[in-house]
């Protein structure tokens, strides 16, 4: 039953402002006499705005506590109204109520010797926020001294607890957003990764999460499990917005964190004074976010989340803040960008405790360009080498923050059991005959490319396993039944190995092998063997640790010949890939075995060198006649060095060790698609228009989009109609139904230049197919990279499948679409067929339809 407090706030129609204490209640004296103000009588306060009153408040307070002032000395120009900062991000101001005994940091609050409390305007900002703002990260590392910031930053983090600010973080964000400039870019993480580092040590870890955008390594399972309306709720509740105004920003910027800006800089005042957030505070509490488990979990994090909506100090930090909890930072602070700015960071600065030696700015700045490229990429390569065989920060940084930038890191953070290294990738091939050239003088082994998943298996002596996905997300509990296989296949002598291999469905009585679609169908949590009814076989091709001991720097051909010799074959379980070991010259063989792999129903081949050294004698016979596939596949023989390795702009050395987290022509694709056709694109579908006809009823065209590393942005390369069913057309539409979550406003990160009908949630990734790629004023993949003015489309795309096995973090990137253009734009120059790009003609880019 409701109370008669309840009723009498449902029944009562009288404006809520009649019953409604004044402002000024809170601040009359007890002593005070109350003054009885006839009913007919309207408050004088009440045309008013929040502003007008506070102010004049603060007039009549200044006038009564002017004897006080006079008598103690204090300035009069400590009571007057603080200015409001001219800078977008400060524009909140904050009605404080703050005590006068003497503070650490009184330099903005007035002293009054009888203790009376002293009502003030105060802007969001303070000292602190200012001396952030005034950091110039941008500048060349051979230029920035963080010593001239160090302690200034250290005396006022002091005064609230010590730690570094996240106003510090912020201001590199923003100065990251506001540009494209891969230095800068750099050059600014540089800068303020080395404040942190002098400054405040502790802190880097969890700066480092945090433009990472991430809060753990991606095999550990965390996640924030936080849903748009806990963040929607929160930021109504935190800066006084109600469901229109909230749907009113939100359709206006399509970014949540530019919503959290433009929230924050409406909210007028508020009657208590933000503590600083800090690197450390912030990122503790997305921790705390993640560890909420249960029933209340939702509630818990939405309070959470809106206390860091109230401490945000300025709009920016809200922005960040937003960006943050829904994992879209948008700064461009890619792995590899970071990797790079940690090593850079370490060879200029270290903590105060630290004893190892850092490079001179000044002596630095004195050497040629080469030389200074020479010493960064030395150091970038050890960082990237240590993270690509143990990609966790919270092992890496202490580890840098202990011994700074030395080959011992290797040994520190080296690949280690149950942390999964990151794989070796393979180059794609047009088709074998390119292949066949691309490693001439060379012997290699073809392999079966199963259609299946990737995965890096752990067994350590007592028996425990751990299975990580080409992604490093563990999925131990999605295969039981290889867990209890897999200690039962180390033959004599083996207690402990990390090996790699493709799990495909298979029937477990023939071994046929079964489509990837049906190994999706298995269960991923809380599987029970019993409960299985998918069987799959576990195809191992490579073996990284033995017993203990990294088997990366080996030859293929031996890291093959101990997986083969001392592991235990499960028919149907465990065993091999099918291999080949050929050379160039065994061109028809090679041909036979890629159709026994389709037949299969592989995807195709991959192609390893066995061996670092070449043939010389293979060499020499191949560099003057050249590989021959077929009449219908001519191959140009490229030059050979005398090392035996084919010659080539940029062209690395070709080995045959295990290089984690490289894509390199050692290890080459082959896949039935790109035999059978031109090369194809991993695109993202990111909206649509309603169809003409009988499509009328569906989404056709779609826009797809390349993403690009470099700015967080997903840039427009074409429309797509063609390839799709009318199976897919339905579920397409169901899944994107306008009324649905899928579909969103316009967000902020997509780079097109038009308006379609509806905009699409990116989280998917479709294989397309394309006639050749145009120059167009239409779309703006690859602007910059080809031409300062236009983008690159396609023409005649064609949709082949959608890459379940693909996240868009993997989808193609500008960068490659544009080393394509150039690639065909080589060739047709070589054909005599250059022309003018069909989309100049094509204002409109109608003809990318």
């Amino acid at each position: 039953m409701s109370s008669p407090a309840k009723k009498r706030k449902t029944n009562d129609s009288k404006p809520a402002s009649q019953r409604t204490r004044g402002i000024e209640s809170f601040f009359t004296s007890r002593n005070a006499t109350p003054t009885a103000t006839p009913p007919s009588q309207p408050e004088p306060q009440a045309s008013l705005t929040d502003e007008e009153l506070a102010r004049k408040l603060q007039a009549e307070w200044d006038e009564e506590t002017k004897p006080d002032l006079r008598g103690s000395g204090a300035l009069q120009g400590d009571l007057t109204p603080t200015r409001q900062d001219s800078k977008p991000e400060n524009h909140n101001q904050q009605l404080d109520l703050q005590s006068q005994a003497p503070t650490p940091s009184s330099a903005s609050v007035p002293r009054i010797d009888n203790s009376k409390s002293v009502l003030s305007l105060q802007t969001s900002s303070n000292a602190e926020d200012n001396i952030s703002q005034s950091i110039p990260f941008d500048q060349s590392p051979l230029t920035f001294d963080p010593s001239n910031y160090a302690e200034p930053l250290r005396a006022h983090w002091a005064v609230e607890g010590g730690r570094a600010s996240y106003g510090v973080l912020t201001k590199a964000f923003v100065l990251v957003n506001s540009t494209q400039s891969r230095i800068k870019i750099v050059d600014t993480l540089v800068n303020v990764l080395r404040i942190i580092i002098e400054a405040d040590p502790d802190s880097l870890v969890p700066a480092v999460w945090l433009a990472t955008n991430a809060i753990a390594p991606p095999y550990v399972p965390v996640e924030l499990g936080l849903g748009g309306s806990a963040i929607s709720k929160a930021l109504k509740t935190a800066y006084g917005l109600n469901n229109h105004g909230l749907k009113t920003l939100y359709e206006k910027h399509g970014d949540a964190g530019d919503v959290a800006f433009e929230a924050k800089k409406r909210q007028t005042f508020t009657l208590r004074k933000p503590r600083p957030l800090s690197i450390r505070g912030v990122y503790e509490s997305l921790l705390k976010i993640s560890r909420s488990k249960g029933q209340g979990s939702q509630e818990a994090k939405q309070r959470i989340v809106e206390k860091l909506l109230r401490d945000a100090r300025g709009a920016e930090e809200s922005r960040y803040i937003v960006r943050t909890l829904v994992q879209h930072l948008r700064i461009g602070a890619v792995k590899t960008t970071m990797l790079i700015a940690l090593a850079r960071a370490f060879l200029y600065s270290k903590p105060v405790k630290s004893d190892f030696s850092v490079y001179d700015p000044a002596h630095l700045a004195k050497l040629k360009k080469e030389e200074i490229a020479n010493i960064y990429s030395r150091a970038e390569e050890i960082v990237k080498a240590c993270y690509a065989r143990h990609p966790n920060y919270n092992d890496l940084v202490p580890c840098l923050l202990e011994i700074g930038i030395s080959e011992e890191l290797l040994v520190r953070c080296g690949i280690t059991l149950h942390i999964p290294l990151l794989p070796m990738l393979g180059s794609i091939t047009r088709d074998l005959a390119q292949m066949l050239t691309k490693l001439q003088g060379r012997a290699f082994t073809c392999e079966y490319k199963y259609d299946g998943q990737r995965a890096q298996v752990h067994c350590d002596s007592s028996g425990k396993v751990s299975i990580f996905s080409r992604h490093l997300e563990l999925m131990t509990e999605k295969y039981p039944d290889l867990v209890a296989l897999i200690p039962r296949i180390r033959g004599e002598g083996v207690s402990s190995f990390i090996l790699e291999g493709e799990i495909v469905a298979v029937n477990q009585e023939s071994g046929e092998l079964l489509a990837f679609q049906t190994l999706t169908n298995r269960a991923k949590k809380n599987v029970g063997i019993d409960s299985i009814k998918i069987s799959v076989c576990l195809f191992a091709f490579d073996l990284m640790l033995l017993n203990g001991e990294p088997l990366l720097d080996r030859p293929l051909r031996e890291r093959r010949e101990l997986l083969r010799g001392l592991f235990i074959e499960v028919p149907h379980h465990f065993t091999w890939v099918k291999s080949l070991d050929a050379t160039s010259s065994d061109s028809e063989a090679v041909l036979s075995f890629f159709k026994g792999a389709t037949d299969s129903k592989c995807e195709g081949l991959m192609v390893k060198l066995l061996d670092d050294a070449a043939l010389p004698e293979l060499s020499k016979e191949e560099s003057v006649a050249g590989p021959v596939l077929n009449s219908d596949l001519p191959v140009t023989p490229a030059p050979v060095e005398p090392n035996g390795n084919t010659r080539g702009k940029n062209r690395r050395s070709l080995l045959s060790t295990y290089e984690p987290d490289k894509r390199l022509e050692s290890w080459l694709k082959v896949k039935k698609d790109y035999s059978a056709s031109s090369d194809t694109l991993d695109l993202i579908p990111i909206a649509g228009w309603h169809g003409q006809g009988r499509k009328a009823k569906w989404w056709s065209p779609i826009l797809l989009a390349v993403r690009n590393p470099e700015s967080g942005l997903l840039e427009a390369v074409t429309k797509c109609m063609s390839g799709f069913t009318d199976k897919f057309y339905q579920a397409n539409k169901e899944k994107y139904a306008e009324d649905g979550d899928n579909v969103i406003s316009r967000p902020s990160y997509v780079d097109y230049r038009s308006e379609p009908e509806v905009w699409f949630e990116p989280q998917e990734v479709w294989e397309v197919a394309f006639a050749d790629i145009t120059l167009s004023p239409t779309y703006t993949a690859a602007i910059g990279l080809v031409s300062e003015e236009r983008g690159l489309s396609l023409r005649f795309p064609r949709f082949l499948r959608g890459r379940e096995d693909k996240t868009i973090d993997e989808a193609s990137t500008s960068e490659y679409l544009a080393s394509l253009w150039r690639k065909q734009t080589e060739r047709l120059r070589k054909e005599g067929e250059i022309a003018e790009p069909a989309a100049e003609n094509d204002p409109l880019g109608l003809d990318e339809d």
